[in-house]
């Protein structure tokens, strides 16, 4: 599996708050993305980065960490073959990501992406 990039999820009660400490103290960029539910914001030079979320909207639990991957059917058939608890299925979600959310044997739920 190629891992493309990771995003720490961090959990906030209210995402625009939120931006505001990120963008304005922290000098991180917000990416426009369209949901009130998330946002993702980065540091313009090293590409590091944070997900803000109140809660995720379609699936049951949420991730603490996002990684986008070369090919997620790929990483689906990786976990199962392993026995991974996958939490939420493979998706396609309306925002244009293919995506599925998996539990690490020591109990973090990942949400493994791919977009469309």
């Amino acid at each position: 599996m190629q891992v493309t990039s990771v995003h720490v999820n961090l959990r906030v009660p209210d995402v625009a708050a939120a931006r505001t400490f990120y963008a304005d103290y922290l000098g991180m960029s917000a990416e426009g993305i369209g949901m009130d539910w998330v946002t993702r914001l980065s540091d313009p030079t090293t590409g590091a980065g944070v997900q803000l979320l109140t809660r995720d909207a379609t699936a049951p639990e949420d991730p603490v960490a996002s990684l986008k991957v070369a090919d997620v059917e790929e990483a689906h058939d990786e976990a199962r073959r392993r026995g991974y608890e996958i939490v939420h299925p493979l998706t396609t979600e309306p925002w244009g990501v293919r995506r599925f959310f998996v539990r690490a044997p020591d109990g973090n739920v990942l949400n493994i992406a791919q977009q469309e």
